[in-house]
């Protein structure tokens, strides 16, 4: 199994919207990941809990796949890739780490 973790830092305001607007369509668009792209186990997107320090990252996607190639698949997934042009705006920073269970 593999594990895809992707962390995200948000602008204050981005695209005319403040940062919890972003966030919610953020999490809008990640459960409709986790509906529609079926080569992976499981998408989980989480927020930063309000009262943590606020240099923490915003958003986190979870993501499970059974296997290396299902990960490079999910990559260039139709959807996944309109996500990523989304919310690549909407961002200051990123960080993702990839590992196998």
């Amino acid at each position: 199994m593999i594990k895809h973790i992707v962390m995200f830092k948000f602008k204050e305001e981005a695209n005319g919207n403040a940062k919890a607007e972003n966030l919610a369509q953020a999490m809008f668009r990640a459960k409709e990941m986790n509906e529609t792209i079926d080569c992976k186990i499981s998408i989980r997107p989480m927020l930063n809990v309000k009262s943590s320090d606020d240099r923490n990252f915003d958003f986190v996607l979870l993501c499970e796949f059974e296997s290396i190639e299902q990960l490079e698949q999910y990559k260039v997934h139709p959807v996944h890739v309109a996500f990523g042009k989304f919310i690549t705006p909407l961002r200051e920073s990123r960080a993702c780490i990839d590992y196998e269970v």
